[in-house]
């Protein structure tokens, strides 16, 4: 008995420690620190403290060394994963994913994290939980698409939009986001073919009549029979009025202008 409460006593003094580092802002000490005290109560059984404690210490990390960060979410992942707690190891996934996105800027490995968050969350079958869970599974694949489609990995990222459109578009609370998701299901139909893109939104008309007045169908349908008559200007129009309106992101630019490229006779690589 009187080891565990040395244990206990030492875990008490490096989360101490660690939280003096943090004020101050020695963020590899206090990460340092944290680890210790995660350790030690890994060593007490005490699953629940050293897998917050890893969580600690991957925030501190974060701030000086962001591969250490990883290396301490991850050893919180196992444990909440060995704890049956999925949803919360999905949370972590999520921001070992944002590191590799914002830190290290490795998208594939940013793309595997959020693929394996949104598994997560789909895997908990907590009633009380549904909305929010199916919610934040979606938002995991919607970056998964959003990069697959940049990486030119289009087949991915279109199964992705069509199985999240088809998902929110029974939901009162989300249908409204579903034409989002089978306008850029389209646009990643494009850029491989145009007959597929056009059978696509034949498709998601049917599947989804409010889709058919929205202002991206009707612009898909613009773009369509401008690349079909190679005008180039009409193209650009199109694009423009729509841009007047909705601004174009930075992913929705791009796509557009992946499909501009492929109308014969396209000069200057603009949209406007």
């Amino acid at each position: 008995f009187r080891g565990n409460t040395r244990v206990e006593e030492a875990c008490e003094m490096y989360t101490r420690a660690a939280n003096m580092f943090k004020i101050a802002k020695n963020w590899s000490a206090a990460g340092n620190a944290f680890c210790q005290a995660a350790k030690l109560h890994m060593q007490l059984q005490s699953k629940h403290d050293s897998a917050t404690s890893f969580v600690d210490a991957g925030n501190a990390y974060k701030k000086a060394d962001p591969q250490e960060a990883i290396n301490c979410l991850n050893a919180a992942i196992d444990i909440y994963t060995d704890m049956g707690r999925f949803t919360i190891a999905a949370k972590h996934h999520i921001t070992i994913a944002e590191i590799y996105e914002a830190e290290l800027v490795d998208i594939e490995k940013a793309i595997a994290h959020y693929e394996q968050a949104a598994d997560y969350y789909k895997g908990e079958e907590s009633n009380r939980q549904v909305v929010f869970v199916e919610d934040s599974a979606n938002k995991c694949l919607l970056k998964v698409a959003a990069y697959a489609a940049q990486l030119e990995q289009y087949q991915k990222a279109i199964e992705i939009y069509e199985q999240v459109g088809t998902n929110t578009m029974d939901n009162p609370l989300l249908k409204y986001s579903a034409k989002e998701y089978f306008f850029k299901a389209a646009l990643c139909h494009f850029i491989v073919d145009e007959l597929n893109a056009k059978l696509a939104l034949e498709k998601y008309e049917e599947m989804f009549p409010a889709f058919t007045d929205s202002r991206e169908c009707k612009l898909l349908k613009k773009l369509l029979e401008a690349h079909e008559e190679q005008n180039c200007e009409a193209y650009t129009e199109a694009v423009k009025e729509f841009d007047s309106i909705s601004r174009l992101d930075q992913w929705l630019t791009t796509m557009l202008l992946r499909i501009k490229k492929s109308i014969q006779g396209e000069g200057d690589g603009d949209l406007k």
